[in-house]
């Protein structure tokens, strides 16, 4: 059985047909999916899906990309959101430096307001870190170890900032992206890391994985990111499976 510790069920790209994606994943053995918000709107939507499907979890926060929009009367919205009982995390929040939907200030107080409302919830957080490898860690370190402090998504660093995360509490979430020609370092993360570190996702409906790319990602392929990373690893599929279910189960606890 799978895990999908990272999906966006609410997004439109599902409007049509979220129920039936929602059975395909249950037919590849995908048995919980964690429905991420991006904004107030989109965490709010996370938390209706979760309380009305079977099997969904929601995370809430607010994405880099919006930080222009972030406020405290947003982050008490969010706060209220997060006490109910299917909400599992805090985010996605964190850095985005590739294309400046918001500005760098903008961003590090946004994360950083949301990290300590986070943890004085009680609540893993799921970071975004897209270019920003260094100044994500850097905050990350103001706020010490944690046993369950969150997990990096859809990873893209590599093994040495992957121990810094693991040394701080967190776990790293590999993507449809291992499937790449190109993502050698995901690769190596994805064979190197401590099994007991690692958590996957599809981060549907983008990035769907070989060979399905360019196509809408979908829960469902979760399984097909965890084949592959199983292959890398040389072990039993359904040994990966149980795994990096259990790594999920504790760091949400569900």
């Amino acid at each position: 059985m799978w895990i999908d510790s990272h999906a966006h069920l609410d997004m439109p790209e599902f409007e049509d047909d979220r129920d039936v994606v929602v059975e395909r994943a249950r037919q590849k053995k995908v048995q919980s999916i964690v429905t991420v918000g991006v904004d107030v709107k989109s965490s709010s939507d996370a938390v209706e899906l979760a309380n009305t499907i079977p099997g969904v979890y929601a995370a809430v926060g607010m994405h880099p990309h919006e930080a222009n929009q972030f406020s405290k009367q947003v982050l008490e919205d969010i706060a209220l959101l997060s006490e109910n009982k299917k909400v599992v995390a805090w985010g996605e929040i964190g850095l985005d430096f590739f294309k400046y939907y918001a500005p760098r200030d903008a961003q590090v107080r946004a994360f950083e307001a949301q990290l300590h409302q986070a943890l004085d919830l009680g609540l893993p957080v799921i970071i975004h870190d897209r270019d920003a490898h260094q100044d994500m860690i850097r905050i990350l370190r103001k706020f010490g170890k944690r046993e369950r402090f969150g997990v990096v998504h859809c990873f893209s660093g590599d093994m040495a900032l992957a121990d810094e995360l693991f040394a701080l509490g967190f776990f790293v979430s590999i993507p449809g992206t291992v499937t790449y020609k190109k993502a050698s370092l995901v690769r190596e993360v994805a064979s190197k890391a401590p099994l007991e570190k690692i958590l996957i996702e599809t981060d549907a409906p983008f990035l769907a994985p070989v060979p399905f790319r360019g196509k809408r990602n979908e829960p469902a392929f979760v399984a097909v990111t965890g084949r592959q990373i199983a292959k890398l690893r040389r072990m039993p599929e359904d040994k990966f499976a149980e795994a990096t279910t259990n790594n999920a189960k504790y760091l949400f606890g569900i």
